[in-house]
């Protein structure tokens, strides 16, 4: 017989496996942002550059698609606009612009794993990778520290607009002892609350833990895990001296 939380884990189960999100972080990061393979896998890295956003389109996280994009417009905004200025601006268009189109897309695929992946999908997907508790313990912690500590912050930011306290004119001192001085005080809390719960949750035994989370490679996970590999690949044979184009 089945039981209705399992029925409930397979609808709140992701489009993709914790483990796939993963991999597609670590080849961001290495190829998009990282610059791994230089002009030659431009053509590549601008394929991998759509995926995050086609993913949050997926999962329907249009707020986060509408941010990432437009922080990537204004990134190559002023990559184009850079020839045009004079001085000083040029090289800080040119910084800012080439900050901004190496690292927003890593940071949407890095949003797009943590919004679509719960702690206990995490945990399972470590262990089934046979990853130390050492690693697996501190990233749990983060998955939730995250997600909590967004969450206080509005809470700070309505409550001093409650009292009239905003970021403008002579109030901007009382911006920054209202408002980080609680932020700094809830984290430390928040990090202390979250390692108590890991704690409690069992994280730390010497026995495996069981879940009901539904976790597991389907047809999406193998195309995509493939094109990880293909990207590698790819690199590899460039390494060598192969010209694919």
């Amino acid at each position: 017989m089945a039981y209705s939380s399992e029925k409930t884990q397979e609808k709140r189960r992701g489009f993709l496996d914790p483990r796939t999100k993963l991999a597609l972080v670590l080849v961001l990061a290495l190829f998009v942002m990282g610059g791994l393979g230089g002009d030659m896998l431009k053509p590549v890295k601008t394929g991998l550059s759509a995926l995050p956003f086609l993913l949050l389109l997926i999962e329907r996280q249009w707020k986060r698609f509408a941010r990432g994009i437009v922080m990537l417009a204004v990134g190559y905004g002023l990559l184009f606009i850079m020839p045009y200025l004079p001085g000083a601006l040029n090289y800080i268009a040119l910084l800012c612009g080439g900050i901004l189109t190496r690292f927003v897309v890593t940071i949407v695929m890095g949003e797009y794993l943590i919004s679509t992946t719960s702690v206990s999908e995490f945990i399972s997907a470590m262990e089934r990778l046979h990853m130390p508790q050492a690693i697996t313990i501190p990233m749990s912690v983060m998955f939730r520290l995250f997600p909590t500590i967004g969450a206080e912050w509005k809470s700070i930011r309505r409550a001093m607009g409650m009292r009239g306290i905003y970021l403008s004119g002579t109030k901007a001192g009382q911006v920054l002892e209202y408002q980080m001085v609680p932020m700094i005080t809830s984290s430390v809390r928040i990090g202390e609350e979250l390692s108590a719960s890991a704690l409690t949750r069992g994280l730390g035994a010497p026995v495996k833990r069981t879940n009901i989370c539904r976790i597991g490679c389907r047809v999406q996970d193998g195309l995509l895990l493939f094109l990880c590999l293909a990207v590698i690949a790819i690199w590899i044979l460039e390494l060598c001296g192969v010209t694919l184009w």
